[in-house]
């Protein structure tokens, strides 16, 4: 019997194992966000240094990522899930259990490695359990898994920081992943699988832990250190060019590659891949913006500006697995096309948002947009797997979550910078109309008692809120024509989406 033709006993039961073991490493690259200043104060260190929990597991998972496809084939796809589970559980643990920042950093680093073959692997097991005519439902499921894990996670985290202790956001992924692995295990213990043994390409690992550690450390680092201005920014932008460059022709003309860049010859998996890439990135920027100008413009707090985003995962929630069950009667372009719109026609109504915009209506623009996320991530794996052989569905889905999760970074980097420089320039308009021969002007500070500190000092702050919600209208306005943009690039993929093989 093939691994193509290999059920589990409980189809339903080996699905939630996958799915929560799942839900807990997405759920785990946002909880501990939350925590960090608790966390940086409890530990006696500056923020700056807090930062590097963050940083530390970014990196180390995005080194893991692009490896999993290589240690799939080496010791089995099921066997890497299980180990990558209880590695996962174990370094949670101890972070836990750091008594320094050195030690937190040092298992968050572990916790980040461990964690990069768990969606990648999930994803290739649901794919591989279910029938084939049922893959699209597969991929729904744990599409609708990726995308509430990250809603939850803020909430989560700083509920449980408040009421417990930070040690418990590690602490509750321990009994998650017991569970996950029981289950998995007594469900895919007799799968069979093909392994196979090739040469370890050293040059290319050497080179990729060093582009992509660099990389990422840059990514994360740039806008504090004010990035180019910076020398350390410098030099790790050179290291990761060289180093990222030298990957690429090293892998595309090594015997046994470590990384398998001859999957971008399909073009299905190629344009499949840049639409996955580019559109989460804007995904990730609107989630990453919106919650920042809610706490900073609006006032609200960490758990309650969650609150206002979380709307977006009712809609995948309630419907994925109708989504997962019918898509395959559509071409999936269109239903890409479809979430576009919806993602794009929700960032505009978002540029329309002002100072006094209510709670309830964010919420809406947050809910409607679940629509668009619903038909995005499982029509889009769809798509850029069509067309992959078996053998390769590890090695794919683990390169295009890796360069998914590196545009992520670009987007987290380059939204808070552009977002601060739109908010400079237009405070710099603003305040050049706040002066005496400005009628508006000097009829608003007359009404708070003229010229004075107290008065100037009042209109200082109205001009940088102000300036913040300019900047952050333009935003949305950019990222609303860049989905609109992106519109185009789907069409290029080539049906039939569903291989008879």
């Amino acid at each position: 019997m093939s691994n193509d033709q290999f059920r589990p006993q409980n189809l339903v039961l080996a699905a939630i194992g996958l799915c929560l073991a799942t839900f807990m490493q997405v759920l785990d690259t946002t909880i501990a966000n939350v925590a960090l200043p608790t966390i940086a104060g409890n530990m006696g260190v500056s923020a700056d240094k807090g930062n590097w929990v963050i940083t530390s597991f970014a990196v180390c998972n995005a080194i893991a990522l692009p490896l999993t496809g290589w240690v799939a084939r080496t010791i089995g796809e099921t066997k890497l899930f299980l180990v990558s589970v209880v590695l996962f559980a174990a370094s949670s643990f101890m972070c836990g259990t750091a008594h320094s920042m050195s030690e937190l950093i040092f298992y968050r680093a572990v916790q980040g490695f461990c964690s990069g073959p768990l969606f990648p692997m999930a994803q290739t097991l649901m794919m591989a359990i279910f029938p084939r005519d049922k893959r699209t439902l597969a991929l729904a499921v744990i599409s609708m898994v990726t995308v509430v894990a990250p809603i939850v996670g803020p909430i989560t985290g700083g509920w449980i920081t408040d009421s417990y202790s930070w040690r418990w956001i590690f602490y509750i992924n321990v009994p998650i992943a017991v569970i996950a692995t029981l289950v998995v295990y007594t469900q895919l213990k007799d799968r069979p699988e093909e392994k196979v043994r090739t040469p370890v390409d050293y040059v290319g690992l050497g080179l990729l832990v060093v582009g992509v550690g660099a990389l990422q450390v840059m990514l994360d680092k740039g806008n504090n250190l004010d990035w180019f201005s910076s020398h350390f920014i410098v030099a790790l932008t050179a290291i990761a060019t060289l180093a990222l460059c030298a990957f690429v022709i090293w892998e595309i003309t090594a015997e046994h590659p470590i990384v398998n860049l001859g999957l971008f010859k399909d073009r299905n998996f190629a344009v499949g891949t840049i639409a996955l890439v580019f559109g989460y990135s804007a995904f990730f920027a609107i989630n990453l913006i919106l919650p920042q100008w809610l706490e900073q413009n609006l006032g609200y707090t960490a758990v309650w500006a969650g609150l206002a985003s979380a709307p977006m995962g009712i809609i995948p929630l309630l419907t994925s697995a109708a989504v997962g069950k019918y898509a395959p009667k559509f071409d999936m372009r269109v239903l890409v096309t479809i979430s576009f719109i919806a993602i794009s026609s929700s960032c505009f109504l978002r540029a329309n948002f002002n100072t006094d915009v209510s709670f309830f209506y964010v919420a809406l623009v947050q809910g409607y947009m679940g629509l668009g996320v619903v038909l995005f991530f499982m029509p889009l794996t769809t798509i850029l797997l069509s067309n992959l052989e078996t053998k390769d569905l590890a090695e794919g889905a683990g390169l295009a979550t890796f360069l998914r999760v590196l545009g992520s970074g670009f987007a987290s980097s380059l939204s808070v910078w552009i977002w601060d420089r739109r908010e400079v320039f237009h405070y710099a308009q603003l305040n050049e109309h706040i002066n005496a021969y400005n009628p508006n002007a000097q009829s608003y500070l007359d009404r708070l008692g003229g010229f004075t500190q107290s008065a100037l000092a009042q209109v200082s702050h109205l001009i940088e809120q102000q300036a913040m919600m300019m900047s952050t209208i333009d935003y949305f306005y950019f990222l609303g024509w860049l989905f609109i943009a992106l519109l185009t690039i789907i069409w290029f993929t080539k049906p039939p989406f569903f291989r008879a093989h």
